[in-house]
């Protein structure tokens, strides 16, 4: 087992590590639209959130080699289902004719009121542990 950590992505707001890597595959902790370099939430309304996420998330895929088109699973939380279009249409865009399998539910609150958080599990092509 091996973590990985991204001094590129926001820093963890609890006590876990941004990604564990055990064996071939690449667990992603969610992200949130936070934006690293002031760790705060900059944008307002779900697709800019999405958009920032899942930017978040390829900057910890990248600390481990990998990118968007080695994911296998998403999970998506959203505050207010009323928003999975405007998620829909940003991830469409972020993730192209690549599509992982993906479960999208809602939650009743994230951190730092967000409103989308996205986690992710990725495949490495060879086992490199």
């Amino acid at each position: 087992m091996k973590v990985h950590f991204s001094k590129d992505a926001p820093k963890p707001i609890g006590p876990y590590s941004h990604a564990i890597q055990s064996g071939n595959l690449l667990y992603c902790s969610g992200q949130t639209p936070i934006k690293p370099e002031s760790m705060k939430i900059e944008v307002t309304d779900v697709k800019g959130q999405t958009h920032r996420a899942i930017k978040n998330l390829q900057t910890v895929l990248q600390e481990a080699g990998l990118a968007l088109n080695h994911v296998i699973k998403v999970n998506v939380f959203l505050t207010d289902m009323e928003n999975f279009s405007g998620m829909n249409e940003v991830y469409a865009l972020c993730f192209g004719e690549h599509l992982p399998a993906r479960s999208t539910v809602a939650v009743k609150g994230l951190p730092y009121d967000a409103l989308v958080e996205i986690e992710c599990i990725a495949e490495f092509k060879n086992n490199v542990e």
